[in-house]
């Protein structure tokens, strides 16, 4: 079966082509949400170079790396390969907009998810959150500012976590919301600047039914 170019493609296979692989670690809201949860099976929708997944093989977990640029897959499984972790890091090649990993899953992360190339991310979250265990995690990191170095025009109007949240239009019965606010961090650009940027975080939980003991939070599925 040939393979279909996808205009997302188009732009980050390219992007990541021209750039040298990455060999940061993981985002450090990631490390503040997984902390209190028992290693399981994640989902990392977008993983660039892999820093989250890498940190998060380490902790025990099995991940599936999702990204749509063929060249960030193989440099994920090259530094799987080479920490030791090969074996609990899968990479999938998706165009988020047009296919959806199968599977559910325990965590699922959407670090910066974002694109100059248009595509329906409040169908994507949708997915991404029917896609998780109950009892599992849905942490989503977006940009609340444009870094000096960005690609993003200067005047972007990004949503506020009240309106991320309000895209995934989410029965209150079934979700629990832990986290919706607006953080600053000091960044690091690609020539070595710093600039202090703000992010948008928001971390949801699928509650686990009242007579379900085996999957809430914490809870390790084979």
């Amino acid at each position: 079966m040939t393979h279909k170019s996808s205009a997302s493609e188009g732009f980050w296979e390219p992007h990541y082509a021209a750039t040298q692989p990455g060999i940061g670690g993981p985002g450090p809201v990631l490390v503040d949400a997984v902390r209190a949860l028992t290693s399981g099976r994640a989902l990392d929708l977008g993983c660039g170079d892999g820093g989250d997944a890498l940190w998060l093989a380490e902790r025990g977990w099995a991940v599936l790396t999702v990204d749509v640029s063929a060249t960030a897959l193989t440099r994920v499984t090259d530094r799987a390969a080479a920490a030791g972790v090969g074996d609990r890091v899968r990479t999938e090649r998706h165009d988020l907009d047009a296919t959806f990993p199968q599977g559910e899953f325990d965590l699922i992360s959407a670090q910066y998810l974002l694109s100059p190339v248009e595509f329906d991310r409040p169908a994507m979250l949708a997915r991404a959150a029917a896609a998780l265990r109950p009892g599992g995690v849905l942490l989503v990191v977006d940009h609340a500012s444009v870094a000096p170095w960005s690609w993003a025009d200067p005047d972007t109007v990004f949503p506020t976590p009240e309106q991320l949240l309000a895209e995934f239009r989410l029965d209150p019965e079934l979700w629990q919301e832990a986290m919706a606010e607006n953080r600053d961090r000091v960044a690091g650009g690609p020539g070595g600047q710093r600039a202090t940027v703000t992010d948008t975080i928001l971390t949801l939980t699928r509650k686990s039914p009242p007579s379900d003991h085996l999957t809430r939070p914490g809870v390790q599925h084979t």
